[in-house]
């Protein structure tokens, strides 16, 4: 992997994949009594805050936490942020502190690309969402669960339904699920669709009933009201009518198609309750695996690149032992930190 993770884009194929394995090396923690490892002792993680979020900011802490990292959260509200202090001169003051990692999301598109090129830090800059550009992490997750359920993604098919226009996610899952050979089709309203939709390389629709029945995978994307400055639907129920995703959508798909949701849902605008809880969903799945994949995401940016890339990577050991982690160059490192 590259020192950031700015874009789903800088992923290449074995980049992703190396996500994977590792992830699911560290998700068998998430059973464990002991949940944490030694993997980044010593190091800090800042997350760095400008917009409102519990389900990704928390995800990132519980990552940093269960590989021992040191975690410092920063939000805008109630920060010298709130009184004017620019990016820069916050960044400046992360670096002092000594971060070797900022987690940031940010409202503006491009906040993420902008701190880790501009020479601000030396730490490493993962993209924890920005603007309505996008969200790489989510993608891997999202990403993580289908390959856990569906196995290889090549040649599998992803319907994306909803609000593509202002979601950061539909665009990370564009590029990084074509990345892993998957065929990805987006469903919106004329109104949601981006400009420029026809050179992401997926196909588009209208018609979510036509493109559910050869979907294995569908991803109900959340209506983001706050984003919206003006009527890109009739009504709330015109677009369940159209777009949301009932028990009678459900039983349209395959036997093993899966249901997902970035969250936070919008219950019986999106997608309705039964469908939510239903067994075929992985909505709450997809938040536990969230945490392994950015256990991964960290591991292999901060302690563990070299060594998951050269040598041994049994980054899910024994948690209660010190490890040694064998290095590309054949040097080890005790206590698994590399």
């Amino acid at each position: 992997m590259k020192r950031h993770l700015l874009s789903a884009a800088d992923l290449t194929r074995s980049d992703a994949e190396l996500v994977l394995e590792t992830a699911e090396e560290l998700r068998s923690l998430a059973d464990r009594p002991i949940k944490k490892l030694p993997a980044l002792r010593g190091r800090t993680v800042v997350n760095l805050f400008f917009e409102d979020s519990t389900r990704t900011r928390i995800s990132f802490e519980a990552a940093a936490k269960r590989l021992s990292a040191d975690v410092i959260n920063f939000s805008a509200k109630g920060s010298s942020l709130s009184k004017g202090e620019s990016l820069k001169d916050t960044a400046l003051t992360l670096e002092a502190m000594g971060a070797d990692a900022v987690v940031i999301r940010h409202w503006a598109s491009g906040a993420p690309h902008l701190l880790a090129n501009s020479g601000w830090v030396r730490s490493s800059v993962v993209n924890a969402g920005d603007g309505t550009h996008e969200h790489p992490t989510q993608a891997l997750l999202d990403a993580f669960t289908m390959w856990r359920h569906l196995g290889s993604l090549d040649g599998r098919r992803v319907t994306i339904v909803g609000d593509v226009l202002h979601s950061r996610v539909a665009r990370s899952n564009a590029l990084l699920l074509q990345t892993l050979g998957a065929e990805v089709t987006l469903v919106a309203p004329p109104t949601l669709l981006p400009v420029g939709v026809e050179g992401w390389g997926v196909e588009t629709s209208y018609d979510l009933d036509a493109a559910l029945p050869k979907a294995d995978a569908v991803m109900m994307l959340r209506v983001q009201r706050e984003r919206m400055n003006a009527a890109f639907f009739p009504s709330a129920r015109e677009y369940s009518r159209r777009y949301g995703m009932d028990a009678r959508r459900m039983g349209t798909l395959q036997d093993h198609a899966l249901v997902m949701h970035p969250g936070p849902m919008i219950r019986g605008m999106e997608i309705t309750a039964d469908v939510a809880d239903s067994p075929r969903s992985v909505i709450v799945e997809q938040v536990t695996n969230g945490v392994a994949v950015r256990m991964a995401v960290l591991y292999l940016l901060l302690g563990g690149s070299e060594s998951a890339l050269g040598g041994t990577t049994d980054v899910a050991g024994d948690a209660g032992k010190d490890r040694t982690i064998e290095g590309a160059d054949g040097s080890a490192t005790a206590g698994g930190a590399a």
